[in-house]
Order: C-alpha cells, then sequence, then structure tokens
C-alpha cells in the first residue's frame, strides 16, 4: 500500500530524534577532561600528575568515555598510549571547545584577580552625582584606563537589575536590605537663604516660621515634592512649606536661593562651597537632622569584579577627603542657639 507524498510521515523512533545538545550533555566532561590531559600529557599516569587525581581515575573516566561514544580512543599497551583513529579526530573536534572553556575560566580569574578592566554602569542622583561623583572620574579613569564608566544621573532609585546597574549612589536612609550600602559620608541638610534675602526679610527662628518666608522646593523625577527634614526635642519632623517656587533640579534650587529669590533646605555637599564663600548663611541649624547618609550601594560582596572593588575604594575615600562637611563648620553656632533656647 503506498501514501500520497502529502500524506505525513511517520515519526522517526525516538532515538533518532534525540536534541543533539542534549545528548552531549550525557558524555561527562570529566571524561573529556580526563582525555584531553592523556593526550597533552603522553600517559595515564602523566595525566593524572597533572590534575591531581589517582591515575585510575584517570582510567575510568576515560573508560566511561569510550562506553558512551561507542568508539576506542587509545591502544594501550604497557609501554605506550597512542591514538586511534577515531581518538585523533575526537581530539581535533573537541580540543578547541576545552581551550575556549579553560580560556573562559581565565578571563573570569582575571577580571576578578587581575588588574581592573571592562565595563562599569554607575547609577547616581542628579545633584551628587554632577557635584562630587563626575568630577572625580577623571582621575580614577587616569588610575584605570582600561575602565570604561557609563553614569547615569536619575533622581530616582536606581533598580541594579532593569536598569543593569552595577554600582550606586544613594542619599538619605538605607531602608532596603536587598542591597549592600556602605555609607561613604553622612547627609547633612540646612536651611539657606542669600545674605540679600537675609537683610531684606529676617531668617526664620523656628521651623513654624517657615510659614512667614518664601521657600524654594525640589521635585523629584517621580513627581513628588521632597518633604523638608528637621529634629526637634529629639524627633524626627517632616513638613512641606507652601513654596512660590518649585525645581526638579538640585543646582536650579541653589542657584534661586543665591539670588535672593527665597529660602531653600539643601544638602551639604550642594551648599557647602557658597556657605564658605559667605554666599549663603544657614538658619535652624540647631533643627538639623543627622540620620541621613550618602551610601555606595551594590548588590553582593561576594565575587566582586577587581573594577568594581578599586571604583567602589577609590569614590570611598576620595569623597571621605573632600570638604563637604559644611555643619561642622557651624558646630558653634548649633550649641550656642540650643543654648539660647533652653536659658533665654
Amino acid at each position: 500500500m503506498t501514501f500520497p507524498p502529502s500524506y505525513p510521515p511517520a515519526p522517526r523512533p525516538l532515538t533518532l530524534r534525540a536534541d543533539p545538545l542534549a545528548a552531549s550533555f550525557a558524555t561527562t566532561y570529566a571524561g573529556v577532561v580526563a582525555f584531553i590531559a592523556v593526550v597533552a600529557e603522553g600517559s595515564f599516569a602523566r595525566a593524572a600528575d597533572r590534575l591531581g587525581i589517582g591515575r585510575s581515575a584517570v582510567s575510568r573516566s576515560v573508560q566511561k568515555l569510550e562506553d558512551q561514544l561507542n568508539v576506542r580512543l587509545f591502544l594501550r599497551t604497557t609501554r605506550s598510549t597512542t591514538l586511534t583513529r577515531e581518538g585523533d579526530l575526537f581530539y581535533a573536534n573537541c580540543h578547541p571547545g576545552v581551550d575556549r572553556i579553560v580560556q573562559a575560566v581565565e578571563e573570569m580569574r582575571d577580571l576578578r584577580e587581575g588588574p581592573p578592566r571592562g565595563h562599569l554602569r554607575i547609577g547616581s542622583p542628579v545633584g551628587f552625582g554632577r557635584k562630587v561623583v563626575a568630577p572625580l572620574l577623571r582621575e580614577f579613569r587616569a588610575a584605570h584606563p582600561d575602565v570604561s564608566i557609563d553614569l547615569m544621573l536619575d533622581d530616582k532609585s536606581t533598580d541594579f537589575i532593569s536598569d543593569r546597574v552595577d554600582i550606586a549612589f544613594r542619599n538619605g536612609r538605607m531602608e532596603d536590605a536587598q542591597i549592600i550600602a556602605k555609607q561613604i559620608i553622612p547627609m547633612q541638610l540646612l536651611v539657606c537663604a542669600s545674605r540679600e534675602y537675609r537683610d531684606a526679610r529676617g531668617l526664620p527662628d523656628t521651623v513654624e516660621d517657615l510659614a512667614l518666608h518664601q521657600c524654594i522646593n525640589f521635585r523629584t523625577a517621580s513627581g513628588r515634592v521632597v518633604d523638608w527634614e528637621f529634629k526637634v526635642d529629639g524627633q524626627a519632623c517632616k513638613i512641606q512649606p507652601q513654596a512660590r517656587l518649585t525645581y526638579n533640579d538640585p543646582d536650579l534650587v541653589l542657584q534661586a536661593v543665591l539670588d535672593g529669590q527665597g529660602i531653600a533646605q539643601m544638602s551639604g555637599y550642594l551648599i557647602c562651597d557658597a556657605l564658605r564663600s559667605g554666599a549663603l548663611v544657614p538658619c535652624l541649624v540647631r533643627y538639623a537632622p543627622d540620620d541621613r547618609g550618602h551610601y555606595i550601594c551594590y548588590l553582593s560582596r561576594q565575587h566582586l569584579p577587581s573594577r568594581m572593588r578599586v571604583f567602589i575604594d577609590f569614590m570611598t575615600t576620595r569623597i571621605r577627603a573632600s570638604d563637604l562637611q559644611c555643619l561642622t563648620d557651624y558646630t558653634d553656632l548649633k550649641l550656642e542657639c540650643s543654648a539660647a533656647r533652653r536659658y533665654g
């Protein structure tokens, strides 16, 4: 009986339809390694020494490989070990693959233990990244020219997985237990005004006095207006003052304050130079919060490539050495204000 050509052919036997890739997994990698070592060393004994295992273990691995391939790979006598024709063909085909695997392993070890090289994707809030991180990259690249940097500035929290970020800088309080967060420096928050504004309108003496002043707010990338944070009588306090101006860029907030358009609460790293030069004056210093920080974050301490380790160490050292702790310049003022409030 014959069937027209369109009739579907009978299914092939299961053994003939097996996935070649899946079938290849049945061939033990240990056997291939033992086989390669015997060929390279010229004997089972020397191959065993090379691999750091017993001669019998090498022999068993090769025997299992021959059974799985259903071919004889070696001609063995008491005096010599030579390849069969099938063994010679198998060696020619699998040796480049083993070399690639060894090369890949060595490359991964080199990335962790060798000179720093490769690519780093770094996330940072806009203001901190622009003011603190970016100016340090030139020095880092000069010290590690084989490391390339991709710096992303964004005020939303970095997602390490979806954004494919290696290291992220974060500000504030760290509440994510899934990441490693290393505090670089405390994060200082100060309310400041220009001398022009102070001379024209005065400065607030209490948090409640903010309602009497022209405040400037900051809006994050998510659209949320950031609260002003204080510590009043030892308790954390948040308010969101009525604002005449709101910006979504911290540098614009700073410039508006410098121009005398109002007062704002800003991070210490952003205003330290202006405070020291006298362009800005602080207020409400005694209410400044002291439970926030600037952090460098990553997903795991284990198996860090050398490029990540040197970047973390470099940034931690350089940022801590930077003169960004402006609140220390006003320690006496803070104590004086507290004493005046207590005894006045």
